[in-house]
């Protein structure tokens, strides 16, 4: 059993993915980082309407919900797509809720034939009268 501290801790891993998948731009590096690996000078470029300020800026929030992994070879820093915690939140949140929704769902399904069914039963009924 998880300890209180390990679901606020969880929670608020939790939070800063939300956080930093909230904005348009950092949405952007990350599909980005996801084609291959790229150094922050080269991100810079991509984005160019933004100055490096602003880049690192959205860098830091992607590095602090841990979204981006860093690696320095010499001076020069890679950032790496890090996939793992949007993972851990679609197994929390959408995984779970899917299989409600599927359990809702067919419910739904066999309501809706056992009622056409009776229908059915029903006009047969009234036709041989």
């Amino acid at each position: 059993m998880s300890s209180y501290s390990d679901m606020k801790n969880a929670a608020t891993e939790d939070d800063r993915v939300w956080r930093a998948l909230s904005d348009e731009r950092r949405r952007q590096m990350l599909d980005r980082l996801a084609e291959a690996p790229m150094t922050t000078g080269s991100l810079v470029r991509a984005f160019t309407p933004l100055c490096r300020t602003a880049v690192m800026k959205h860098l830091d929030v992607l590095v602090g919900a841990k979204l981006v992994l860093v690696r320095w070879a010499g001076r020069v820093r890679w950032n790496h797509f890090n996939p793992m915690p949007i993972d851990r939140i679609s197994r929390r949140w959408i995984d779970g809720r899917r299989r409600r929704m599927s359990s809702a769902l067919r419910r739904l399904k066999d309501v809706v034939e056992i009622s056409l069914d009776a229908v059915e039963t029903e006009a047969l009924e009234r036709t041989k009268r």
